[in-house]
């Protein structure tokens, strides 16, 4: 199942908050970019952040969920209604993201 551009487009309202927010739709899905890194994704209308050390502590209760078969478990962003958290997740995973992949000419 795709991910719906409404939902999309709720998510990306919801972060419009921070700067640099931006998407790149990839097979039916949507993947997140916050400052050039990729913090995770919509995947069936589900909001999933990768799980990194700052996102399981803000959210320890959060469950591991694929994305699509044969993907890493993600963690799944309950709390997308709340704009405060949405930003302070984010500022938080930033640092432990990796940064993004030179281009190649």
């Amino acid at each position: 199942m795709a991910s719906s551009k409404k939902y999309l487009d709720f998510v990306i309202e919801q972060l419009s908050g921070l700067e640099d927010i931006s998407y790149r739709a990839m097979m039916g899905e949507y993947i997140i970019y916050y400052q050039g890194k990729i913090i995770g994704g919509i995947y069936d209308d589900r909001f999933l952040v990768k799980p990194v050390t700052a996102a399981k502590r803000i959210m320890p209760d959060a469950a591991f969920e694929i994305p699509y078969e044969g993907a890493k478990e993600m963690l799944l962003v309950d709390d997308v209604d709340n704009r405060e958290f949405l930003e302070e997740l984010l500022h938080a995973m930033y640092d432990e993201l990796p940064a993004p992949r030179k281009k190649r000419l």
